[in-house]
């Protein structure tokens, strides 16, 4: 793959709310189809899809609701959570546009968090959660990523303010960005009232509960110079995986905190030919605060351990030097796995986000690298 071959040339979004009537499919839809608009393009220039596995819903069925042209290329992404809309699918959109397999790639995603059992009902089917953990209480995401917060403390150090300043800075950039789920300031104080889930974990320190989707549509970069849009061209792609399967990966695993990231971000950096000190803003996965924090460290954006710091001292903030998660992220902006962080980036890039614009500006892990051409 070569750096600065594809472009985002289209993105669309559903609105995130908490208890919608539309199903995956229809969101998938309607987030597929404002993609196409927004990239000057009709759904008959589609012709090729790269979908998720955890969607349900292959190409043939959204190909078919969509009412696209002929489908001359076609995958699934089946890395987890949102390595596979940011990373995995991105990579294999440029292997076929570069391939002449496609001309436009349309990568859709959707969630619907608030259907019974909520979006990790699929882990009580794992075995090794139903059979050793489970029984005792030892189950659900805050409670492994809880551990995960009081390893990492033990190891580097970490007060309650500086695990605090990761949802404070996040919902600073909710509270300029109009459809973010979480928009209310957050102090110290308000995010003290918030309910214990997890010690340390509070509700502010965990990804929202969202119902939507979103979509983006990759196309060759000497095609989207002809498009509606700025040219956002995707630098520089980084993919690694630890090889431990979802179900034991915050449990077996023998650091809970070590994610495959920083080889990905090395990866993207080396295919972007640039280091952390060149970038202007960050989106960052932030399923939790540790999450968020260690992948901030992962990215070179801070030192190792200097991520409680790095927080606390206003860095990611509206005005600080490395801006994160712009419109909220998914703790306050809206939980469509990675999916609404990239189309942020994509919005950034083209000057679009208003009050919040940014000047000039897991068991698998990825790093995407956008920049304007």
């Amino acid at each position: 793959m070569k750096a600065g071959g594809v472009a985002i040339t289209g993105v669309g979004e559903t609105p995130f709310i908490r208890g919608s009537d539309d199903t995956v499919l229809q969101m998938i839809a309607r987030a597929g189809l404002d993609a196409i608009a927004d990239a000057g393009l009709t759904p008959a220039d589609i012709d090729g899809f790269v979908v998720n596995q955890y969607t349900g819903h292959g190409s043939d069925e959204l190909a078919h609701v969509l009412g696209t042209g002929e489908r001359r290329f076609a995958a699934v992404a089946d890395s987890a959570g949102g390595t596979a809309t940011t990373g995995h699918a991105l990579m294999l959109a440029q292997l076929a546009i570069e391939a002449g397999l496609a001309t436009h790639v349309l990568v859709p995603y959707a969630i619907r968090s608030t259907k019974p059992g909520g979006v990790y009902a699929f882990h009580a089917n794992e075995p090794h959660k139903a059979a050793f953990e489970m029984p005792v209480g030892f189950f659900a995401q805050p409670t492994y990523f809880a551990s995960m917060a009081n390893r990492y403390a033990h190891e580097f150090g970490m007060t309650e303010e500086e695990l605090a300043a990761v949802p404070m800075t996040y919902r600073a950039w909710a509270a300029l960005t109009p459809g973010a789920q979480k928009r209310e300031p957050m102090d110290l104080d308000t995010y003290r009232r918030s309910p214990m889930i997890s010690t340390p974990l509070r509700v502010a320190d965990c990804c929202l509960t969202t119902d939507g989707g979103g979509a983006y549509v990759v196309s060759a970069v000497e095609r989207a110079r002809d498009m509606p849009h700025p040219v956002v061209a995707v630098q520089g792609i980084g993919l690694a995986f630890n090889n431990w399967p979802h179900g034991v990966l915050f449990t077996q695993k023998p650091c809970t905190f070590e994610f495959p990231g920083e080889a990905s971000a090395q990866r993207a950096y080396a295919m972007a030919q640039v280091g952390p000190d060149d970038l202007d803003l960050a989106q960052i996965y932030d399923g939790f605060s540790i999450s968020a924090l260690v992948q901030t460290e992962m990215l070179g954006l801070c030192e190792r351990g200097q991520g409680p710091r790095f927080y606390a001292a206003g860095h990611g903030m509206p005005g600080g030097r490395m801006p994160i998660n712009t419109s909220g992220g998914h703790m306050s902006g809206g939980y469509v796995p990675g999916i609404n962080l990239l189309i942020e980036g994509v919005r950034q890039l083209r000057g679009q986000e208003g009050q919040r614009q940014v000047p000039d500006g897991g068991n698998s892990h990825a790093t995407t690298i956008l920049a304007r051409n």
